[in-house]
């Protein structure tokens, strides 16, 4: 099935539980109250967000367009495009909306400034955490053989980089890798109607009532510049330069000054640790598990936790060499696999001539 086929996509329809067994770190007192969903604190955040886009805008028209203000105008919007898209993520978990219909049709608003489907994503991602960093992950396979993905890396050319990303020079590579999955296509066809009905309107009302200019400035030029940058850092400091000993150290959580955490993380993205062991605990109390965790002695010694996001920097640099090894290997048993499946359904359709030929 492909965009518009009907039903979720099998990954989908399963949890997003690691299958990996996850240390009981937390009471079921504890897990049920900081899974509470709240929509008003979701939407308070969805304003907030939106506010800060408008605000950039504001200041970027109201200085006559200084290039100083629409840089940094652009930056505002392109982080907070990731934060509309971390609040998308929670309705990805369920975490938006009891009433699951609700929850999904606020998640593909949020979905719509980022480009990406929420269903499309949810099916991926939920493979992702059940499938943490193996050649069943389809985030981790992914990002076989791409050089933007290997570590260890000089400090210098991480930032490249990143400036690469910033520059929209790794857009057309970034966007292909999601946009062309199978699994990130395959959404309900209701879904996949309205989104296109939602585009065109929107572009045709752009060229009819003549804000065409604002949408490219304020919002297609971020999203294939400003938002790949802070995206693929994002992206960076979740998986990759860490131990990869066992599920406490597959993944990192970053803490660090107030505006970091703004910029590249905002609602409980830095703690993506605390996420994969516990995917059910919203957004709004991560930081609070987090705290929780590091009581335990286990837990504090083992977690990957990082101090900000130049110390992202230096353990990038410091990783030891081999998640290309992994990753590597990864890929050679999934190509066995399905060259074992590809040769089987061969041989059944062999099997299958050679049955009607002598019938």
């Amino acid at each position: 099935m492909t965009e518009g086929s009907r039903g979720a996509a099998p990954s989908a329809t399963q949890d997003d539980a690691c299958v990996r067994e996850i240390p009981r770190f937390l009471t079921k007192e504890e897990m049920r109250s900081l899974s509470e969903v709240s929509s008003g604190k979701v939407l308070s955040a969805f304003a907030a967000e939106m506010g800060m886009v408008g605000a950039a805008i504001w200041l970027s028209e109201a200085t006559w367009f200084n290039p100083l203000t629409y840089l940094l105008a652009l930056f505002v919007i392109g982080s907070r495009i990731v934060g509309i898209g971390g609040l998308m993520h929670e309705a990805a978990h369920y975490r938006v909306a009891k009433n699951r219909l609700l929850n999904d049709i606020v998640g593909e608003i949020m979905a719509f400034p980022t480009t990406a489907s929420m269903a499309g994503y949810r099916n991926t991602h939920f493979a992702h955490h059940r499938e943490l960093n193996s050649e069943r992950d389809p985030d981790w396979t992914r990002n076989f053989g791409v050089d933007d993905y290997e570590f260890p890396v000089p400090q210098y050319l991480f930032l490249r980089r990143v400036a690469l990303h910033f520059a929209g020079l790794k857009t057309r590579q970034f966007l292909g890798s999601f946009h062309n999955n199978p699994q990130t296509r395959q959404i309900p066809v209701w879904t996949s109607r309205l989104r296109l009905l939602a585009f065109g309107l929107l572009f045709v009302s752009a060229v009819a009532f003549g804000f065409w200019k604002e949408l490219l400035l304020y919002w297609l030029v971020p999203l294939l510049t400003t938002f790949m940058g802070v995206i693929y850092l994002k992206r960076v400091s979740e998986h990759y330069g860490v131990r990869h000993e066992s599920v406490l150290n597959e993944t990192r959580t970053i803490v660090g000054p107030w505006w970091q955490i703004l910029a590249f993380a905002p609602w409980g993205l830095n703690y993506h640790l605390e996420h994969h062991l516990y995917p059910g605990i919203t957004c709004f109390n991560l930081g609070k598990a987090h705290r929780l965790l590091m009581k335990n002695p286990v837990y504090a010694e083992n977690a990957n936790v990082t101090r900000g996001y130049w110390g992202l920097v230096k353990e990038l640099a410091a990783a030891k060499a081999g998640e290309r090894d992994k990753a590597e290997a990864a890929h050679r048993l999934l190509r066995s696999r399905l060259g074992a499946m590809d040769i089987a359904g061969e041989a059944g359709l062999r099997e299958g001539a050679g049955a009607a030929h002598t019938g």
